[in-house]
């Protein structure tokens, strides 16, 4: 039997997942799983990026434990958080993460140096304060010693991968998300990067996913009792779940929907007319140089703060029960104002919101779930409006996959606030799509369409 390993790293967790064909269909199963977060350290929030690799290694010794050694694996995270390595490729300083507040203010910096609007048009991603050229700039102006010191930019699972095989390589789709790529030449933006005052000497050239990085260093192979080819997926966590799409056809218009819910569709080229400017959508890169077209929405990431306030006392489940119960609860917010990306208390912001904007305040638990499932499902909507607008097309079905496939609950108000068909599934679309990518290189299937009909065969997609 040939394995493949897929090594998935949200915001909140992680999993390996393995992955083999039997009678045509593909079969995943999960061997390891761990816990992660940015971690607090006074005003500052990071990532413990040795512990996450001492994850990544624990989960492939599992591989052994079990006996099932994959011939080829590949490792996805979240976007737009990187480390700086210095000459002898250490990681120099603290890794920042995206939800940290150094960023504040720090656009309008950006902006004397080039207007929001030409930013847009040169690069096609969306404005959002956390994307890695505000972090870089932030770097410049906060801890220029270490910028200084900089031999090497890595986005955080280029720079894994390269742990593991010592290859120092950069993955085109996850590098898109910093808005510092150019959506023509499908390369970095030297001439930006240079107007900003960054070193362009740190920046590697973008490689497609598909590609080889090589084998594991002897002192893996050593810790982990296996070798194997380590590949280049599409690295960006949405890239590889957009992959997944159970659809043979590019018309598909998708919710990624996770910590952050991604809604958009797949286009041939970069979308950076006025229009879309103005409805803050985003051209990040996908597989094979398809632009995902799309727009950032808070998403679970608001039920999931809300959750761990209670000390995690309910499941998702019950949580989505308690919102139906109190489904006739009149209030709701806009799930993309700043205020809800890093509150002390999410359960406080939305009642703070809710009181400021002369709306009932939710007072139960099950009030607060319905205000933000409510307020994600009309967000949607409006969201397709704009999209169906800008594209001049028309969608009448729209495919949730990732681990938001399971809120029954939101999937059924979502198709009556867009009053399209659902498909919801599969809910690790991100680890699939991961797969999907080395089994397309190792040639079981011949191209992505093929790869999708297959996922549409071997994984449970509801109707609603």
């Amino acid at each position: 039997m040939k394995y493949y390993l897929a090594v998935d790293i949200g915001a909140s967790s992680g999993r390996h997942m393995l992955a083999h064909m039997e009678d045509g269909k593909m079969h995943l199963e999960e061997i390891y799983r761990f816990e992660n977060g940015m971690t607090k350290q006074g005003d500052k929030l990071l990532w413990d990026v040795d512990r996450l690799f001492n994850e990544i290694v624990s989960g492939m010794k599992r591989c052994k434990e079990i006996g099932k050694i994959p011939t080829s694996m590949s490792i996805d995270t979240w976007a737009v958080d990187y480390v700086l390595l210095d000459e002898n490729d250490e990681v120099i300083g603290d890794t920042y993460g995206y939800r940290d507040h150094r960023t504040d203010g720090v656009d309008e910096e950006v902006y004397k140096i080039i207007s929001e609007p030409e930013l847009y048009e040169r690069t096609g991603i969306q404005k959002q304060i956390f994307n890695t050229i505000y972090q870089l700039y932030a770097d410049k102006l906060k801890r220029p010693e270490i910028l200084k010191q900089a031999k090497t930019f890595l986005m955080l699972p280029d720079y894994f991968q390269f742990k593991l095989t010592g290859v120092k390589k950069s993955d085109y789709t996850n590098a898109t998300s910093t808005q510092l790529v150019n959506p023509k030449t499908k390369q970095w933006d030297k001439e930006l990067i240079e107007k900003l005052g960054i070193p362009t000497d740190i920046f590697l050239p973008l490689n497609k996913p598909g590609t080889v990085l090589g084998n594991l260093t002897d002192e893996i192979k050593n810790q982990v009792g296996f070798d194997l080819n380590v590949i280049m997926c599409a690295s960006h966590d949405t890239a590889s779940a957009v992959m997944a799409l159970p659809c043979a056809s590019d018309d598909g218009l998708y919710i990624s929907s996770g910590t952050w819910s991604l809604m958009g569709v797949e286009l041939k080229e970069a979308l950076t007319d006025k229009d879309s400017h103005a409805a803050n959508f985003t051209n990040e890169g996908g597989y094979e140089y398809r632009f995902r077209y799309l727009k950032n929405i808070m998403g679970l990431w608001m039920i999931q703060s809300v959750r761990h306030e209670t000390k995690d006392a309910y499941s998702f489940a019950e949580l989505c029960k308690l919102a139906d119960e109190a489904c006739d609860f009149p209030s709701g917010v806009d799930v993309n104002d700043n205020c809800f990306l890093s509150p002390e208390n999410m359960t406080d912001e939305i009642k703070r919101y809710c009181k400021d904007s002369g709306q009932q305040v939710p007072s139960t638990i099950g009030e607060i779930a319905t205000v933000i499932y409510h307020s994600l499902a009309e967000g949607y909507g409006n969201t397709i409006k704009e999209i169906e607008n800008n594209t001049g097309k028309t969608y009448d079905k729209i495919y949730i996959i990732g681990g938001g496939a399971n809120a029954s609950f939101l999937n059924g108000l979502t198709a009556k606030s867009t009053g399209r068909i659902i498909w919801a599934g599969p809910t690790e679309a991100t680890a699939i799509g991961n797969i999907m990518a080395q089994m397309i290189t190792d040639n079981v299937f011949t191209d992505l369409y093929e790869a999708r009909k297959c996922v549409k065969e071997s994984f449970e997609i509801n109707r609603y």
